[in-house]
């Protein structure tokens, strides 16, 4: 794959898997839109890879801590900060993965692909967005994450799984719903894509296994590089804006690009 092809895709996972933009809505209408050959799953693969990296280094404190409260949640001890933040983890990962294996049961993802649905989701739930986001209460932070807190936040990321939702938008809003903080619902959406990165590579992993050879190899390190170079950037800039302005900004570019997207798809 030429090497400004694997800076495309990678530059745009990068830069839209952590902005409420929804990457794989862009990654879907890259080759619909420019005419360039779809990069593929292990490309996929290769990207996310690079994009889970880049949260862990960025929220590497944090990942720390849940890591270290893996051995007492092992043995049923919720008695830490840690242990509590790596339960919360666990129970908001299981519906996004139920939805995954439902969808790919019924063969329902590829049907999912479409302009005008990429386009719609983009308008839909960026007004979800914003109205949480100015209605929300203000009074929440990280270490106020109660167990049921992590399963609604954890039924609004499912419905990511469809394309030009976006996984960190969806999941933002619900955080905003809920009454955290903008710094706050956004860490935690972060936090919560880790093991959502790692359960959808590893499902992609398994599909694209045995298949690759050298040069895809070599392209897939290229795009992870990129990717995780692109993505930390991201994180960089949202954290730091976020501190200043609001979510607008965001939900003015979905609502126009979607608007866009249904001109196209309808037209």
């Amino acid at each position: 794959m030429p090497v400004f092809h694997l800076l495309l895709v990678a530059l745009i996972q990068g830069l839209t898997e952590f902005l409420p933009v929804s990457s794989s809505g862009h990654l879907i209408l890259l080759p619909l839109l420019t005419g360039l050959d779809d990069q593929g799953l292990a490309i996929d693969v290769a990207v996310h890879v690079g994009t889970l990296g880049a949260v862990i280094l960025y929220f590497r404190s944090d990942v720390a801590l849940s890591l270290a409260g893996l051995p007492r949640l092992v043995r049923g001890r919720m008695d830490t900060p840690g242990a509590r933040l790596a339960l919360g983890l666990v129970v908001a990962t299981i519906p996004v993965v139920l939805a995954g294996l439902v969808l790919s049961i019924l063969d329902l993802t590829a049907s999912l692909r479409s302009t005008a649905i990429i386009g719609w989701t983009m308008i839909v739930f960026g007004i979800v967005l914003y109205w949480t986001d100015q209605k929300g209460r203000t009074v929440l932070q990280v270490p106020d994450w109660t167990l049921r807190h992590a399963v609604v936040m954890g039924l609004w990321q499912a419905i990511a799984l469809i394309p030009g939702t976006s996984r960190s938008g969806i999941t933002i809003s619900a955080g905003r719903w809920l009454g955290y903080r903008r710094e706050d619902a956004t860490r935690l959406a972060m936090l919560m894509s880790i093991p959502t990165i790692i359960a959808s590579g590893t499902l992609l992993g398994i599909e694209v296994a045995g298949s690759a050879d050298a040069q895809l190899a070599r392209d897939g390190a290229v795009a992870a590089l990129f990717a995780f170079g692109a993505a930390l950037l991201a994180l960089w800039g949202m954290m730091r804006l976020l501190k200043f302005v609001s979510f607008t900004p965001y939900v003015i570019y979905r609502i126009v690009l979607g608007i866009v997207l249904l001109a196209v798809a309808y037209g």
